[in-house]
């Protein structure tokens, strides 16, 4: 029996220090020297003080600033611990309601704007934690937020003209915009 079980446990303490250890330790050290920015969490820094992540959407609510995609997150909104969707369909008399009620907050913020809202500012993201929006999603928002801040709506979109990013590789993904950026970047102009 102990001819057995010296080998087996010699096996388990091999395989465990090369699987528990040592391949997680060349892995984070890999990735941390050639993606630092992206394995330190692609925190955004002001001042030297993280004020985000462009990976996780902020809650704002304030006119001045562009609005995110609603996040299903609860019962605070974008928090990282509870990522989720909502896991409703699209015949769920929730969902219909909760796009109903944002809907009306966005029309009731911004009562001059006719136009159709885009659906990315009243539908939530797979992860309920999405940081970006579409183009059209942050124009819709420009003149809200101009008029908010005083300042002329062409400038408005110039700024989220130069905050769109576009498809990974130029073939994944869309245009998008991050929320986070837009917002530092529109505080930055009143200081």
């Amino acid at each position: 029996m102990q001819s057995l079980l010296r080998p087996a446990l010699s096996v388990f303490v091999l395989l465990s220090t090369i699987t528990g250890l040592a391949y997680p330790l060349a892995v984070t050290g890999i990735a941390g020297a050639i993606f630092p920015e992206q394995a330190a969490g692609s925190l955004i820094l002001q001042g030297g003080k993280p004020v985000g992540s462009s990976l996780i959407g902020q809650h704002f609510s304030d006119p001045k600033h562009f609005w995110g995609r609603p996040s299903a997150t609860a019962p605070q909104p974008y928090n990282a611990t509870a990522s989720s969707g909502s896991n409703q369909g699209p015949l769920n008399p929730a969902l219909v309601d909760a796009v109903k009620g944002r809907v009306e907050a966005l029309r009731a913020a911004d009562p001059n704007n006719s136009r159709p809202i885009p659906a990315d500012l009243v539908t939530a993201s797979a992860s309920g934690l999405d940081p970006h929006i579409s183009p059209a999603a942050a124009l819709w928002q420009a003149g809200r937020v101009a008029l908010a801040r005083g300042l002329p709506e062409a400038q408005i979109k110039a700024l989220v003209d130069a905050h769109t990013e576009g498809r990974q590789w130029g073939l994944l993904g869309e245009a998008r915009v991050n929320v986070l950026k837009l917002n530092l970047a529109l505080d930055a102009l009143e200081h």
